[in-house]
């Protein structure tokens, strides 16, 4: 009898096809005022000032969960990313978590060097 995938196993292959094939293709702003389209932030703020610390959390937060390939690739900066890592990993579901870290081991070295 085969197994059924759980609802876990079915959202990290959701996320998992968003993934880039590496981080160094996330190329979104460093620093400033981004504004996300409704299809990423559809609940609430949609101009998100980066440079300031509580706002680029959400709109990581709000990226990694929602956004496509070519949103990821648009809109998250590889540096910021592993630097925000160590925190962030805290902030989004166990799933992204999961996926990203498993995708990319400089992610995963980063939450261990802060553990």
């Amino acid at each position: 009898m085969a197994v059924q995938p759980g609802l876990s196993d079915l959202r990290r292959a959701k996320f998992a096809r968003r993934l880039p094939a590496a981080l160094s293709e996330l190329a979104g702003p460093a620093h400033g005022t981004v504004r996300l389209p409704l299809h990423l932030a559809w609940s609430g703020l949609t101009a998100f000032d980066i440079d300031q610390s509580r706002l680029r959390m959400s709109y990581y937060r709000i990226v990694l969960a929602e956004g496509l390939h070519d949103d990821l690739v648009r809109y998250l900066n590889r540096d910021l990313l592993v630097s925000l890592w160590p925190t962030l990993r805290t902030l989004v579901s166990r799933d992204v978590r999961s996926v990203w870290e498993n995708a990319f081991d400089e992610l995963a070295q980063s939450a261990q060097a802060a553990a």
